[in-house]
Order: structure tokens, then sequence, then C-alpha cells
């Protein structure tokens, strides 16, 4: 099996920053490509950022391009979301995804951690 731990929400002002981390432990052989979702309340989940699996190549949502950075750790199996310029409109429970090849084959799963909550005040 696969576990996913996040870290690092919590409440913060607006123009604040916060880093969250997703880590990954179980039965892995590799971690393909890793991401950041955001849900917030009423609304659909919605992709935040995403990095390759050499960590080669990053995108982001039109709403946190320039003020959020995805960086992965592939010694630690770890995925990271560094957010500056916070806004309130930033407020969401936050969820990474992550691609996973097991041991002995060359199918990919998708894993999602349990969710770290973010609240931006103004």
């Amino acid at each position: 099996q696969v576990q996913l731990v996040e870290s690092g929400g919590g409440l913060v002002q607006a123009g604040g920053s916060l880093r969250l981390s997703c880590v990954a432990s179980g039965t892995i052989f590799s971690i393909n490509g890793m991401g950041w979702y955001r849900q917030a309340p009423g609304k659909q989940r919605e992709w935040v950022a995403g990095i390759t699996g050499g960590g080669s190549s990053t995108n982001y949502a039109d709403s946190v391009k320039g003020r959020f950075t995805i960086s992965r750790d592939n010694a630690k199996n770890t995925v990271y979301l560094q957010m500056n310029s916070l806004e309130p409109e930033d407020t969401a429970v936050y969820y990474c995804l992550v691609s996973i090849t097991r041991p002995g084959g060359s199918r990919m799963y998708d894993y999602w951690g349990q969710g770290t909550q973010v609240t931006v005040s103004s």
C-alpha cells in the first residue's frame, strides 16, 4: 500500500506565506508526476500546480502563477508547494496527487493525500 501524508496548512493573513509538504511512503517503485489541487467550500476541486517525474517541468493554474512554486525531492518522495502573497481567495483544502509505479509492474496508480486546510484572512 501507499500512504500520502500532507502537512503545512494553517491560518495566515493576506500577503503571507505557507509551505505545504506531501510525503509518499509504502510500496513504491517510482514516483512519476506529482501535483496539487484545492477545493474551496461549495466549489469543485481544481488543479493548482504540477511537476513532472524528473522535476524538469512545472505548470501552474493562472490564478496562482507567479505566487506559488511547486518542487519535489525525489530522495524523500516529497512534493512541496510554496505559497507566497496569499489571498483570501486561496482559502481551501489543498490535496496532493501522486502518480506511482509499484514494484514488478509498469502501470501507474494515482493516490490522493488526505488534504490540509489553508485559510487566508483579509
